[in-house]
């Protein structure tokens, strides 16, 4: 379907574009969110993504899909907004326990307390296990997947993924035992 949108746009229905904003919007944001931590500079990065592909889209040569190019432009577009503020941002840098989940105290929680766990660890993640997290378990996508959208090798994905599980743990066991 995207293949037909980007047809349309680049024949001259700029309005078809809108296709894609209200396709991708979302993952977009949330993929912005997990490197800039910030709402306000997520939903910057996400703008000056849209209106790069737009811009760009004359020259996309389709190697790829139309999805895992944008989100290539949106994952670049927030780490160079990201170096910009980098002395207003902080590092969560914390050692995690190893420790499972306590999913008796999980399960007592609402899905809605659930996603908010969810939302609120992966905030604190750094911002490249956040990003595969979301990728690999929101989106869908697969390590191959995953690793066009980053540009990262296979085997760091790999790495980055199993660290991400770990950290991910660690962070909700902290924020259940602090309730």
């Amino acid at each position: 379907m995207d293949d037909l949108y980007v047809a349309k746009v680049r024949s001259g229905d700029t309005e078809a574009y809108r296709y894609f904003l209200k396709k991708y919007q979302d993952m977009a944001f949330s993929l912005a969110m997990s490197i800039l931590k910030d709402e306000f500079l997520a939903e910057e990065a996400v703008q000056d993504a849209f209106v790069k592909a737009f811009n760009a889209l004359a020259s996309f040569s389709e190697r790829s899909s139309y999805k895992t190019w944008f989100y290539r432009i949106v994952l670049n577009e927030s780490f160079l907004r990201r170096k910009k503020q980098q002395k207003e941002l902080l590092d969560f840098h914390a050692d995690y326990d190893e420790e499972l989940v306590d999913e008796s105290a999980l399960s007592r929680k609402s899905q809605e307390e659930q996603a908010w766990l969810v939302g609120e660890a992966l905030k604190r993640l750094p911002d490249r296990e956040a990003v595969v997290l979301r990728l690999f378990y929101l989106e869908e996508e697969s390590i191959k997947g995953v690793c066009e959208i980053t540009g990262w090798t296979e085997s760091n994905v790999k790495v980055i993924l199993h660290r991400a599980r770990k950290s991910m743990l660690g962070v909700i066991n902290k924020l259940l035992k602090h309730e």
